[in-house]
């Protein structure tokens, strides 16, 4: 029998999303590449194989619309308590409802494709821990835990070092794979590029090529207002 395994997103609030683009994009450009982003992970998501069901973990009403127009499954426990809080409820929450492994990902990894889901999904049988690092070896971009919850989460500053440790002390070898399209979140100015630069066609990359040249200065655009409901 094929194991049960389940992804899951955490989604803030998106008026809050990508502080660290305030430089180049306004309030309402970050929010809408915030859900363009969502939706592209969504997308591979939806279109990898082994998956027994998708849950976007937030608060958030609109990312709840969008989780909902598409069938999936929406978790508020702890969705208003921070990356580590929500992720670990999940994994709680669904191991008690009997799924074998839990996929953590992220939403704002628009360049990942189906194919480096069914990777590390394909890891479920042969490792308890597996682990996608970002590309500069400081974060968690994908954790493959089974059984769900067996290795606390810990996001932050060098989780992918802390979710290592964390393994190994629970008599754990991760297993650690390379996927260029997980490994490129989008956090800072120059990451951005990852999307312009990239020959695939998503809906973050539609979006910043309609988006007039940002500022070469380090100062905001004019603020324009955050939009009510997704476009």
């Amino acid at each position: 029998m094929s194991p049960r395994i389940w992804a899951c997103m955490p989604v803030k609030d998106f008026s809050l999303a990508k502080q660290r683009l305030a430089s180049v994009l306004s309030p309402q450009e970050r929010y809408l590449l915030a859900e363009a982003m969502v939706q592209d992970v969504l997308d591979a998501l939806q279109a990898a194989s082994g998956l027994a069901g998708i849950a976007i973990l937030t608060v958030d009403a609109v990312a709840a619309r969008i989780a909902q127009r598409r069938g999936l499954r929406v978790i508020e426990d702890c969705a208003a308590e921070g990356h580590t809080r929500v992720a670990n409820a999940a994994m709680f929450r669904l191991r008690a409802e009997g799924a074998d492994a839990v996929l953590m990902i992220p939403g704002d990894i628009p360049l990942v494709t189906p194919r480096e889901v069914d990777r590390v999904v394909a890891m479920a049988p042969r490792g308890q821990f597996t682990i996608v690092p970002s590309h500069d070896y400081d974060g968690s971009n994908a954790i493959l835990c089974s059984p769900p919850g067996h290795v606390p989460l810990r996001y932050g500053l060098d989780s992918f070092q802390c979710h290592l440790s964390a393994a190994r002390a629970h008599g754990i070898t991760p297993t650690v794979i390379e996927l260029s399209g997980v490994a490129h979140d989008i956090d800072r100015p120059q990451d951005l590029d990852f999307i312009l630069h990239s020959s695939l066609e998503t809906r973050a990359r539609s979006l910043l090529r309609t988006l007039a040249a940002w500022p070469a200065q380090d100062t905001p655009r004019e603020r324009t207002k955050i939009p009510k409901r997704a476009a």
